[in-house]
């Protein structure tokens, strides 16, 4: 693929569809490829806006509005970053060749709900999963949980990200506050759930995988090296590279990542997650982008994976080799307000092998991700100690 002069005739355009803070990273990495990059979002001056040569902010679930404004960009490529978006738009502008979508139409309709990709990893692809059901009310979940899944189970929207909406049942007592945590919490009002099994894992992985081109022009896949994380509320706090994992395990927990991107298909990258426990690897998720968890890839790899997401798209060849061990933590908002400060920015650089990144959004909330902490180490344990040094001494002040 030739790439041509933003702001021009020849101009390669990418529109981004979500531009929080992954989403500018890869239209940062865009932009240094020579590429002319359009942010989309549903609310104004979001991270990627601020950065992008356009900005437009639309409801990304409306399908008309969202073939309108791609008709008039005319992007080659479409990247969707969120799940909130009209997928049936996006395969309708795929079929009629007005753009191409990353990684496929097929592949964002999948992802964006958790009941397409289960269904695919589970029972298609016949992978590894933990025990789960499908729920449309209150009394369908009850039976759900007493007719298989069991206690403890998680309780998820099938539409929802970042931990929004999920929650951990340990008896009856708990499924009816569960169910309307689960319905406030959903990307669309009013939508089904998702009960899981409760696996009794020793560590979970994200295994990014990146489908990108070879010398001879054939899709290829490579791994970066396992991401160790740990959450709280269904949300990333903290992560770290590589994760230690036998050889058995790690080729395991390729073969389930490769098979289930492999079906997806398109280029990119994917983050796929994966529980682990002694030998054994389960499938949980897969997000056919980059990942919040891979954000430790600015800290510990040659190529980051917003670098990796953008060489992919575009064709070009990849490196996911690692250069040092490294830690990320989250920095929270901490409060509710808009254009908030953050002081001690140079005391938390003072840290040893320390880098940070503030993203810049218009408003804070308490458990909203403002910024994320990053460090090298010589292990990973030094590197994580770094991160939460650094995510601790970042005070968000109004």
């Amino acid at each position: 693929m030739s790439i041509g002069t933003p702001l021009s005739a020849s101009a390669t355009r990418v529109m981004l569809l979500g531009a929080g803070e992954l989403g500018k990273e890869v239209i940062i990495a865009l932009q240094r490829l020579g590429v002319e990059t359009i942010a989309v979002d549903r609310y104004d001056h979001a991270p990627g806006q601020q950065v992008a040569h356009r900005a437009h902010t639309i409801d990304m679930t409306d399908g008309a509005a969202l073939r309108a404004l791609i008709e008039r960009e005319r992007p080659q490529l479409v990247v969707p970053e969120i799940e909130a978006i009209a997928t049936d738009a996006l395969a309708g502008i795929e079929a009629d060749g007005i753009a191409e979508i990353i990684p496929t139409a097929r592949a964002t309709r999948l992802t964006m709900n958790r009941e397409g990709i289960r269904r695919l990893a589970a029972e298609e692809l016949e992978l590894p999963t933990s025990r789960y059901a499908f729920a449309d009310s209150l009394n369908q979940l009850q039976m759900a949980i007493d007719g298989g899944v069991g206690y403890p189970c998680i309780i998820k929207p099938v539409m929802s990200s970042s931990g929004k909406g999920q929650s951990a049942v340990h008896s009856p007592d708990d499924v009816q506050a569960a169910w309307d945590y689960a319905m406030q919490g959903g990307r669309v009002s009013g939508t089904r759930v998702i009960a899981e099994e409760r696996i009794d894992f020793d560590y979970e992985i994200t295994l990014l995988t990146v489908r990108a081109l070879d010398a001879n022009g054939e899709v290829q896949t490579y791994f970066c090296a396992p991401i160790g994380h740990r959450q709280e509320q269904g949300d990333y706090v903290e992560s770290w590279q590589p994760q230690p994992m036998s050889n058995t395990v790690l080729a395991r927990a390729r073969s389930i990542a490769e098979k289930v991107t492999d079906s997806l298909g398109g280029r990119g990258l994917f983050g796929v997650e994966l529980f682990i426990k002694g030998e054994q690897v389960w499938f949980s998720e897969v997000s056919p982008r980059p990942h919040d968890t891979g954000m430790v890839t600015m800290a510990t790899q040659w190529q980051n994976e917003f670098e990796l997401h953008a060489r992919a798209i575009l064709g070009l060849p990849v490196d996911t080799a690692l250069r040092e061990p490294g830690a990320s933590a989250v920095i929270y908002g901490g409060l509710e307000a808009s254009g908030i400060r953050f002081d001690n920015v140079a005391e938390a650089l003072h840290v040893p092998g320390s880098d940070l990144r503030l993203f810049g959004k218009p408003a804070s909330f308490a458990r909203r991700r403002m910024g994320v902490a990053l460090a090298r180490g010589e292990d990973i344990e030094q590197a994580r100690e770094r991160a939460r040094q650094i995510a601790a001494r970042v005070s968000p002040v109004k």
